[in-house]
């Protein structure tokens, strides 16, 4: 649930960062296990030339494989945008692919990215895969994914809102997230305000060590040194 909206300038401070530096700050704080709330390799971004976005998750639940003749017939389409319009941004659109395997059909291209941009989103997190890259990268909108696919095929939003399961992390309406070329990674509200503060202080640690192993005189006992007191400061 959404708890708190960050400023723009605390948006855009986050996003001067990558990936790997947000969470390694977010060690910092001790909230959460060292292997919780980043999304498997399995997701990788499909556009890496596009820089870092960070945003709050709207959600979505999909099927492309064709319908069971059983299957309810419903429009959700409506209601979802209104959703997403109506939800704090910036944001990102995060759809859990139900068929399974998952990846039959791409919920978003171009149009569908240009309708979200329209809405505040910044970007798409599927478990399924997308489309148009070439089209949706002109926009500046990201996308994440298992792979690039062919066709949209029978997708249909089967629901939306709800809690969804992307490679094994569950993410909720209004979860904050930082993305870029190494992956996805879910900030927790509570560190949030402090991150850009923490990321700047990850990056002061690790310049003695980078001086270290640049410099022309470089000694590894001096870098097995340094690195000692580096490792004991993250863990204090």
């Amino acid at each position: 649930m959404l708890t708190s909206v960050l400023s723009a300038e605390e948006i855009d401070a986050l996003k001067r960062f990558n990936t790997p530096t947000i969470s390694n700050a977010i060690e910092l704080f001790d909230v959460r296990p060292r292997a919780c709330g980043f999304l498997s390799h399995q997701i990788r971004c499909l556009l890496p030339e596009l820089g870092p976005i960070v945003g709050y998750a709207v959600t979505s639940e999909t099927r492309a494989a064709a319908p069971e003749p059983d299957e309810p017939k419903q429009d959700l389409l409506g209601d979802y945008l209104r959703y997403v319009a109506k939800t704090p941004g910036p944001k990102i659109a995060v759809g859990w692919d139900r068929d399974e395997p998952a990846g039959l059909g791409a919920q978003f291209g171009e149009v569908t990215a240009t309708i979200h941009q329209k809405l505040g989103c910044v970007g798409h997190i599927t478990s399924g895969c997308a489309r148009d890259l070439d089209e949706v990268k002109a926009l500046g909108f990201q996308l994440f994914g298992l792979n690039p696919c062919v066709s949209h095929a029978y997708v249909r939003l089967v629901g939306f809102g709800a809690p969804v399961n992307i490679a094994g992390t569950v993410i909720r309406t209004g979860d904050l997230i930082h993305a870029d070329k190494h992956g996805v990674c879910l900030i927790p509200h509570e560190v949030a305000p402090k991150l850009a503060e923490a990321c700047a202080e990850v990056e002061r640690r690790e310049r003695p060590l980078l001086e270290c192993c640049r410099s022309g005189e470089f000694s590894l006992e001096e870098y097995i040194k340094l690195r000692s007191v580096t490792h004991a400061k993250t863990h204090e």
